[in-house]
C-alpha cells in the first residue's frame, strides 16, 4: 500500500476516527483477487464546512493460507522464551489451525476527488444514498480523516477480511485445501509449484520463490530442486 509514513499518534488518530457507514455485502473471493468501489469522506482540517470525497478502488488479493512456521519465522524474531513455547504449542496444533493472509493494495490512477461545502453528514448522508441506489455488492462508505485517509481504508480492509473469512475458510475446506501433505497445507504446496513455475519462466522471480520456502519452513523439502533452478538460471546468462 502506497502511502508516506504517519506518525504513530496520526495513526491511531485515524484508526479511532473512522467510521464505516456502508460495508460491502459481498465477501472477498476466496480463488481470486477482489476489486472493492469505496468512497471516503473527510473533513478538510483547515477550513470550516469543507469537506473532501475521494472514490477510488482496493484490490484484494487471494487470501493465503499461514503455516505454522511462518507464523513462528515472525514471532521469534525480537522475543524470548515465552514465544519459543507458544510457537511450538501453534507447531502441535496445526491441523487444528485455520489462519489466512489478507493483502491489498490501492490503486492510486483510479482516484477521484472532489471539495464540496457543507456540513459533513449532509455530505455522508448525501453519498451514503446516492451508494445504496446503485445497489453495488462491493462498495463501501467510509467516513474518516483527511490525513492519513489511507489508514482508515486500512481499517475498513480489516473488518471486510475479518467479515470474509468465515466464508473463505469453508470454501477452502471444502476443496481440502488445508489436508496435508508432509507437513504443508495442500494450497501452500499449490502456490510452491506456482513459483516453480513463475521462476523457471522467468528468473528474476528465483528470489520470491526462495522467500515462500524460507517463511514457510519448506525451505528443506524443496532445496534441490530450488538449487537446481538457480544453476539452470546462471547457465543462461553466460
Amino acid at each position: 500500500m502506497g502511502m508516506s509514513q504517519p506518525s504513530q499518534f496520526d495513526f491511531w488518530y485515524a484508526i479511532q476516527n473512522t467510521r464505516i457507514v456502508v460495508m460491502p455485502s459481498r465477501r472477498l473471493e476466496t480463488f481470486g483477487n477482489t476489486v472493492l468501489n469505496y468512497h471516503m469522506v473527510a473533513e478538510l482540517m483547515d477550513a470550516a464546512d469543507k469537506v473532501r470525497i475521494r472514490e477510488g478502488r482496493v484490490q484484494a488479493h487471494r487470501p493465503q493460507i499461514i503455516t505454522p512456521s511462518s507464523i513462528a519465522s515472525n514471532l521469534l524474531e525480537g522475543f524470548g522464551e515465552e514465544a519459543g513455547r507458544y510457537v511450538e504449542w501453534l507447531r502441535e496444533h496445526a491441523d487444528d489451525l485455520r489462519i489466512l493472509q489478507y493483502g491489498f493494495v490501492i490503486s492510486k490512477q483510479e482516484i477521484s476527488e472532489q471539495i464540496v461545502t457543507d456540513s459533513l453528514e449532509t455530505v455522508v448522508e448525501r453519498v451514503e444514498k446516492t451508494v445504496r441506489q446503485k445497489d453495488d455488492p462491493l462498495a463501501a462508505v467510509v467516513v474518516g480523516v483527511d490525513a492519513p485517509w489511507e489508514v482508515c481504508l486500512l481499517k475498513m480492509m480489516v473488518e471486510v477480511s475479518g467479515n470474509s473469512y468465515p466464508g473463505n475458510v469453508r470454501e477452502l475446506e471444502r476443496h481440502r485445501l488445508f489436508a496435508r501433505e508432509d507437513g504443508l497445507p495442500r494450497a501452500l504446496r499449490d502456490q510452491i509449484e506456482a513459483g516453480f513455475k513463475a521462476a523457471g519462466a522467468d528468473h528474476a522471480r528465483i528470489n520470491d520463490l526462495g522467500s515462500l520456502l524460507q517463511k514457510n519452513g519448506a525451505f528443506a523439502q524443496y532445496e534441490d530442486r530450488f538449487f537446481a533452478l538457480v544453476k539452470t538460471a546462471r547457465r543462461s546468462r553466460k
